[in-house]
């Protein structure tokens, strides 16, 4: 298993050997063949090329072609847009850099380039095969039953002992490295449950009601956001609490001691908090500081229950730095300046 990551960067688990295929002096050496990587994050895809004379004068990656057959680059993909980078070394290496991965990202990628000479372009075959997953506890049996299993799921392998964390109506409950929590679980209209990978916390799955849709639950509209310092930024969630709610409030995880963000003295003024039951809970942070970076969770009580402290909530990461982005804008190209924060 490879795991790397720069901040929210990169999450991928790699299997499969290299890939060589090339004919008369014309090859593309992809790393991997195969690459299992979670939704919402950074992958990188790569590969070294040969051939046989000439210059190198274009390179990308595609997954479609044109109505003429024609490759078409993902730095021109309508999907992609804003998402992909590509990097060329100087040793005819080529990586190719998706961000904010989606599930439809699951696809084959190929690389191709092209030279100063006559028919000279290649593409390597066969590719390299991306599945995109998102964690899901599965139930069962989907009926009722006196108990029932808990498995944590992918849609793709997950290779090496990755270990799974459970956690039970937001608590943190159970760590291992079996897919499949240690015991069956007692079925009831009231409890959650939610599994996530040990040390990417904040992919963890949609709490899932053992039995009926009603359980208790919060659920993120986001896991990551990005905001420039100054600006204004709304964090959100839904939540169900069975029973009648008594209190409910926002607050950072790294406090020792869960404090409502209404009361915290470096938020005086700047915090405000809207929505109903089972609607959109938000928290709104205004006049934003670089020290407003950190993790926020949501949390409500119950005449007889209170929501774990221990379930990861929303990542806010404020900062000073922009990016320069070159848009498209009606077919004609454009180069314009955007300010989009850079995390």
């Amino acid at each position: 298993m490879a795991l790397r990551t720069a901040g929210s960067v990169l999450v991928v688990f790699l299997w499969s050997v290299a890939v060589v295929l090339g004919q008369n002096g014309w090859s593309v050496t992809y790393t991997k063949k195969s690459i299992c990587a979670f939704k919402g994050l950074t992958v990188e895809l790569s590969c070294s090329y040969t051939y046989p004379s000439g210059r190198v004068t274009t390179t990308f990656w595609f997954t479609k072609k044109d109505a003429k057959g024609n490759p078409v680059s993902l730095s021109d993909d309508p999907d992609y847009k804003g998402r992909v980078k590509y990097l060329r070394d100087e040793t005819n290496g080529h990586t190719l850099t998706i961000t904010s991965l989606r599930e439809k990202d699951s696809t084959t990628y190929k690389f191709r380039f092209i030279t100063d000479q006559t028919g000279g372009k290649y593409t390597g075959d066969p590719g390299v095969t991306l599945s995109v997953t998102a964690l899901q506890v599965k139930v069962t049996p989907t009926w009722w039953a006196t108990s029932k299993t808990l498995t944590c799921s992918t849609t793709c392998t997950l290779t090496g002992k990755p270990t799974y964390i459970w956690y039970k109506n937001g608590q943190h409950l159970d760590e291992s490295t079996s897919p499949q929590y240690k015991d069956p679980v007692s079925s009831n209209y009231v409890d959650s449950y939610s599994c996530g990978v040990k040390g990417h916390e904040d992919l963890h799955s949609p709490a899932v009601c053992v039995q009926g849709q009603d359980c208790i639950r919060v659920t993120y509209t986001k896991r990551r956001i990005c905001v420039l310092k100054g600006s204004t930024v709304d964090i959100s969630c839904t939540y169900v609490g069975y029973y009648s709610t008594t209190s409910t409030f926002w607050f950072r995880s790294d406090k020792s001691t869960p404090e409502d963000l209404t009361r915290d003295p470096g938020y005086t003024g700047r915090v405000k908090y809207t929505g109903t039951y089972r609607g959109p809970f938000t928290l709104r942070i205004t006049d934003l500081r670089e020290e407003d970076s950190a993790e926020y969770r949501f949390t409500f009580k119950t005449y007889n229950f209170e929501w774990g402290h221990s379930f990861p909530g929303t990542t806010l990461s404020v900062t000073g730095n922009t990016t320069l982005y070159d848009t498209t804008v009606n077919h004609i190209e454009l180069q314009e300046k955007i300010n989009e924060p850079s995390c």
